[in-house]
């Protein structure tokens, strides 16, 4: 197996949302892009099946080396080869995939946030840099384009932690703003006992309405001259927001289920703002 061989398998086994907008790109793109979401399912694979935290930071820090070899020298693991073969390319830097390495880091230390200002750098580490690396890799002419990527790299991970606040409580940990869950009266215990009560429902009701809000930042700050080469990001960008929408359809019952989009239904919403460029869709969700 080739190391881009090995990108593509972790990519299409993940089944995950992003992996519907890299198949639209042509091919070294998607080969670029395939290599910087498989490097990002390894480092996060690393916290969520590594029962000892001290293994985990071992590991943490051979990826740390790892990302040091892949701008300096000769990297080991597939994925970092695979990596290796496009940061010139596309004039990636190593700080970003640093900072993605210190949000996996910091799960390992820190299982509570006290408030948005302390969530959201934990996002921005977890995702907000993938998005300016993923700008870099479908092409930008304006800088304001970094701005837009990285917000909505914070939209995708809030959309990630309303959807996943069940199978996260039970690893452990809660990301959902503790002065939040304090004002709307939600314990640790509700959470974990799967507990849907009137102020679970409005604490929720406030996150998603705080990633929409994540969303319409992104597409304001998006400048018309990059939409089309942003394409698939917007395409990534339908598929979250609709997982949203579903979510709150369904009630925000997120505690003791994984709400989900079908596969023909990510592909039918990625292919529709492939084809027509993202205008609708920016337009209806910067609203």
């Amino acid at each position: 197996m080739t190391p881009d061989e090995y990108c593509q398998q972790k990519a299409a086994r993940s089944g995950s949302s992003f992996y519907y907008a890299f198949l639209f790109l042509p091919p070294e793109q998607r080969r670029a892009i395939t290599a910087l979401y498989a490097f990002c399912r390894e480092v996060d694979d690393i916290v969520d099946e590594v029962s000892e935290a001290s293994v985990a930071r071992m590991k943490l820090a051979w990826w740390r080396d790892q990302v040091g070899l892949m701008f300096d020298g000769t990297p080991d693991h597939p994925v970092a080869i695979a990596l290796a073969r496009h940061v010139r390319a596309f004039g990636l830097s190593p700080e970003p995939f640093y900072a993605v390495i210190e949000g996996m880091e910091m799960d390992l230390d820190q299982f509570r946030y006290a408030d948005w200002a302390t969530l959201r750098e934990y996002c921005w580490r977890a995702a907000g840099v993938v998005g300016d690396l993923s700008a870099a890799i479908f092409g930008h002419t304006d800088p304001r384009t970094l701005e837009y990527a990285e917000t909505l790299g914070l939209a995708f991970q809030m959309t990630n932690i309303i959807r996943d606040v069940g199978d996260d409580a039970r690893r452990g940990r809660i990301y959902l703003p503790a002065d939040d869950m304090a004002r709307h009266g939600v314990t640790v215990d509700d959470i974990l006992d799967g507990h849907y009560t009137e102020g679970f429902q409005a604490l929720m009701r406030q996150q998603t309405e705080r990633a929409r809000g994540l969303y319409r930042d992104a597409m304001r700050a998006l400048p018309e001259a990059d939409r089309r080469a942003q394409r698939p990001g917007l395409m990534m960008a339908a598929i979250y927001a609709a997982l949203l929408d579903e979510i709150e359809r369904d009630g925000w019952h997120v505690l003791d289920q994984r709400i989900a989009l079908t596969p023909i239904r990510k592909f039918w919403l990625a292919w529709k703002t492939w084809v027509g460029g993202g205008r609708g869709l920016v337009h209806r969700l910067a609203r």
